[in-house]
Order: C-alpha cells, then sequence, then structure tokens
C-alpha cells in the first residue's frame, strides 16, 4: 500500500508514517521542509513532495498514485495571537487534501482531528456519537468546522475516517508539542490544582490505531482516542510517584485560571512571549470533559498502552533532549 501523509514532520504524523513504514508500506510525505524531513527521517526518509496543505497543485503531486491518505497536518495553538491563521490553514487544508484525495480515487482516507472538535463544556462524556462542538475561538472552531465538512463526506459514502486524539505524550517529539511543553512546567516549575482535569493519549497508540485502519476493512466511522483520563491532584500524585519527587502544587480556581488566559492574550497582543497559556486552552484545562474511547477498543480490537509506560517515556525524552534536568526527571534519570 502506498500512504500520502501531510504532517509527517509533526508528532502524530511522524510517528504514523514511522509506523506505516515499519509495516512495510510504501510513504509519500507532503512537507514544506524537505531538509527537516531528511533530518528527522535519516537514511530511511520516503519520498518527498514539497509543498502546503492549503497549495492544491503540491497536494495533488503527493496524492498521485497513492492508496491511502493520512491528513494529520494541523496548525496547533491556542494562542490568540495565531486566530486567523490557525483558523485559515486548518479548515482550507482539510478541504484541499481531502478533495484532492476524492478526486484521486484513493480507497481510504484518515482526517486526524482533535477531541476540541467535539468539545462542549455542558456534555457529560464525548464519544463518536457527539455532536460537533460549541468551541467558539480559532482553534477549536477550525476542528469544528473540518468536522461538519467530515461528517458530510461521510455521510456521502466517502471512505473516510475520522480519529479524535486527546493529549498526545509519548517520546520522540520532533518539535515541543504543548502537552510536553505542560510536563515540563509540572517538573520544572508548579502543577496547577484547578477543576477537571487533563486526557493523554501516547502517541504509539494513535499511530497503532491508524495502521490498523488502513489495514482494516472497516466502513466511514468516528473513533475516539481518550487513553487515560485524569484530574489535576490526581495527575500530580502520578508524577510525583513516577520522580520520587515532591512538587509545587498551586491550588487555582477555574474562574481565576480562566480570567488569568484571557489576561494573557490581551498581554500578547502588545508584547510577544512563549507562555502556551490563554483563554481558549484554560477552558479546556478546567472544564475537560472525559473521552468515552470504549467503542474503538470494540471496533479496533485495541487497548492503550498503561499511562505509566507513557508518562515515564515522556519525562525520559524531555531529560533526553535537555527540556528538564535530571533532578527535575527524578528516579526517571
Amino acid at each position: 500500500m502506498r500512504v500520502m501523509v501531510t504532517g509527517g514532520t509533526g508528532f502524530v504524523g511522524f510517528h504514523t508514517a514511522q509506523a506505516l513504514l515499519d509495516a512495510g508500506h510504501e510513504v509519500c510525505l507532503l512537507v514544506r521542509s524537505a531538509r527537516k524531513a531528511k533530518s528527522l527521517y535519516g537514511k530511511d526518509v520516503p519520498d518527498l513532495v514539497v509543498g502546503d496543505i492549503t497549495d492544491a497543485g503540491s497536494v495533488t503531486r503527493a496524492v498521485q498514485g497513492c492508496d491511502a491518505v493520512v491528513h494529520s497536518a494541523a496548525l496547533v495553538s491556542t494562542d490568540a495571537k495565531d486566530a486567523d491563521q490557525v483558523y485559515n490553514t486548518n479548515v482550507d487544508g482539510a478541504r484541499t487534501v481531502i478533495h484532492a484525495a476524492i478526486d484521486e480515487g484513493v480507497e481510504s482516507i484518515i482526517h486526524v482531528s482533535s477531541v476540541t472538535a467535539l468539545f462542549n463544556p455542558k456534555a457529560k462524556v464525548l464519544d463518536g456519537n457527539s455532536p460537533p462542538g460549541t468551541a467558539l475561538n480559532a482553534y477549536g472552531r477550525s476542528k469544528v468546522d473540518c468536522e461538519k465538512f467530515v461528517r458530510g463526506l461521510q455521510r456521502k459514502g466517502v471512505p473516510i475516517h475520522v480519529t479524535y486524539p486527546a493529549a498526545v505524550i509519548g517520546p520522540a517529539d520532533p518539535g515541543l508539542t504543548e502537552p510536553h511543553i505542560g510536563l515540563q512546567t509540572y517538573l520544572s516549575a508548579f502543577i496547577p490544582l484547578m477543576p477537571g482535569g487533563n486526557q493523554f493519549v501516547d502517541v504509539r497508540d494513535v499511530a497503532e490505531v491508524h495502521l490498523r485502519l488502513l489495514e482494516g476493512d472497516f466502513p466511514p466511522g468516528r473513533f475516539i482516542l481518550g487513553g487515560h483520563y485524569l484530574s489535576w491532584p490526581e495527575l500530580a500524585r502520578n508524577l510525583e510517584r513516577l520522580t520520587g519527587r515532591k512538587l509545587i502544587k498551586v491550588p487555582a480556581m477555574g474562574s481565576f485560571m480562566r480570567g488569568l488566559g484571557t489576561a494573557v492574550d490581551l498581554l500578547k497582543r502588545v508584547k510577544q512571549f512563549d507562555v502556551p497559556m490563554g483563554y481558549e486552552a484554560m477552558v479546556y484545562a478546567t472544564q475537560w470533559v472525559p473521552m468515552d474511547s470504549s467503542e474503538t477498543g470494540e471496533q479496533l480490537d485495541f487497548s492503550f498502552r498503561p499511562l505509566d509506560e507513557s508518562l515515564s517515556d515522556s519525562v525520559k525524552w524531555l531529560l533526553q533532549e535537555g527540556h528538564i534536568t535530571k533532578k527535575q526527571a527524578g528516579c526517571l534519570a
């Protein structure tokens, strides 16, 4: 099978492409930087087409001759200053890539979405039957609008699967994604004890699900990849147990954290600084709705790896790459 992967130099795309290569499939990557791809994949670099997901010409060249497409490229930011770029890139990119795959007669398409596509703070649980979410800010709206677009295609019988990863962690991140920045902050500074919690899924599990969907014979579907849910106090206890450290924990009301996120958004309009925090991020952090992955597990005969393994491997990777110190990694060093 020949598979075109977008976002192959990003976290999910890289691991998905690597799983496909390890399973003996051909891979073509649509990338913006050939140098970055060659540095990342080394001597095993797949075929490359240099272009952008919003450019129909380069997308068409990459899709030609492929049996399947995995669209994992997206601009992920909850920073208000990135709003227009995030929305336009994600919505236009999804439409361009998926339409090109349909026009080429591709047999299987995977659209990598996000929990934000379904997020509704009033819901009790999120699953594959949940309606599109209620997000108002750029990243969330982009995912919701992509969700509506893809569901319309599914109703027409287009062979497209949607996966919804929670906060993705694990080793070998080509960059430093927001969940990893979060872990770095919890170990190097403090962990906020807010209402709500977070849900973590291992990138290797996400890649395995994508491989199973492409190799199996499944009707167009929606697959929740929620992994493991933890309240913020539970996350603090887990990290303390794994590292053998006593972490600094700061109790914080949800309304205060959302207000702080709003203040950070306003400050970033006048002064640029790199803090992975804003109102949208704090809404998710303080009003998280648990994701139910049981249907995914039953359909694909799949189980998520233990959370301890994912957290430990993530911390070890952060240490290896110099993002935290040995002291901060504790026993995991």
